[in-house]
């Protein structure tokens, strides 16, 4: 049972490092430097995202519902940029290439683990 988590919290994580490499690759604010890069900034946008990113979305929950959602994607944004400034390696420029990349990046990480 153990194995079966640790695979599967294994392929998750290639997953999104595949994803983020492939955003960097479609908008031209967001760079990776390599494949490590983009495993160790996968592993951080997760931490971000599930500590500082859920604070935020409950804080500003109110927002998301009133803007359909567009206040989700902006936090998600801020959390990529938040990641880019811990990660060596992983640079996102400014507000728009976050937002950008955070939509991009939902959609590629969805459409790589329906493939899985």
């Amino acid at each position: 049972m153990y194995d079966l988590y640790v695979r599967h919290w294994l392929i998750h994580w290639l997953l999104n490092a595949v994803a983020l490499v492939v955003v960097a690759n479609l908008v031209p604010g967001i760079s990776v430097d390599g494949f490590g890069s983009a495993l160790v900034a996968a592993v951080v946008i997760g931490l971000v995202g599930a500590t500082v990113g859920i604070f935020l979305k409950l804080v500003f929950l109110p927002f998301i519902i009133l803007t359909l959602g567009i206040v989700y994607f902006l936090i998600n944004g801020l959390m990529l940029m938040l990641a880019s400034a811990l990660v060596p390696g992983f640079r996102v420029k400014g507000w728009l290439a976050a937002t950008i990349g955070s939509i991009l990046l939902t959609i590629v990480n969805y459409l790589l683990n329906q493939l899985v």
